[in-house]
């Protein structure tokens, strides 16, 4: 497998690409996968000067949850680009449920390869994929690369509690880096306990219940599904008790 599918893999918490074929039927209840639309949106009223003429570009978008819900809030165009093509099928029939295809772009691809080709954005969002782009220095140089000068890159990620982490950077470290890759932090958004709590055990219902029906379709494969379930769970632990996920809106200087 190669190292793209490692990534993804990863980046939805899954311990084996084995796994991969099975993701968009583990995750088939679950339109928003990773940031919070609402915070993002909320974060860009606040801070940006937001246009219709605005380009955004939606990394690792996933179904398409913060595009739709962009597009449908400003009127302005996104291209969302995810490397599950069931995703990216999904993303488009949402946009058309809501209205908004003419705004939305959604394309198949990896966004290694996005990063080197796609440029001159307003806007780009990366949410929730962890080391995709690399480490924190590496994805954000990566995402400033995609916007204009005084452009806003919007990434969900966590600030670590632990010095020498590397995983997850402190908030302290997280600061350091965009010092040194010449981007600063405009706002920031933590996710409140409780409502990470929620969040987790709704989507944790979904899947166990689609995990346990492949189980009983692909007896042979139980041990790949309890995995998922148990490494599902395990994130879940970690993000209550060792890190705190947060949404941050960057400015490139």
């Amino acid at each position: 497998m190669s190292k793209v599918e490692e990534k993804l893999a990863k980046s939805l918490t899954a311990e084996s690409t084995d796994l991969i074929p099975y993701l968009p039927y583990l995750l088939q209840d679950l339109w928003q996968l990773g940031s919070s639309p609402r915070d993002i949106l909320n974060m860009l009223i606040k801070h940006v000067r937001v246009s219709e003429k605005m380009k955004v570009l939606d990394l690792a978008c996933g179904k398409g949850a913060v595009s739709v819900y962009l597009a449908k809030a400003l009127g302005c165009s996104i291209k969302g680009i995810d490397l599950i093509a069931e995703f990216i099928d999904f993303a488009d029939i949402k946009a058309h449920e809501y209205g908004v295809k003419k705004f939305c772009d959604f394309t198949v691809g990896d966004i290694n390869e996005a990063v080197k080709v796609e440029k001159g954005y307003d806007i780009v969002i990366l949410g929730a994929v962890g080391d995709v782009l690399g480490n924190p220095k590496d994805t954000i140089l990566k995402l400033k690369s995609t916007v204009k000068n005084q452009g806003y890159i919007i990434i969900d990620d966590a600030y670590g509690n632990d010095e020498s982490d590397d995983k997850y950077p402190t908030r302290e470290k997280w600061l350091e880096i965009f010092r040194n890759t010449g981007v600063k932090l405009i706002d920031e958004m933590l996710i409140e306990d409780n409502e990470l709590e929620s969040i987790n055990d709704e989507q944790q219902s979904f899947i166990a219940k689609r995990a346990n029906e492949l189980k009983e379709k692909y007896p042979d494969k139980a041990s790949l599904f309890d995995s998922y379930i148990r490494s599902q769970l395990a994130e879940c632990d970690e993000l209550k008790n060792e890190i705190a996920g947060v949404t941050m809106l960057l400015q490139v200087l």
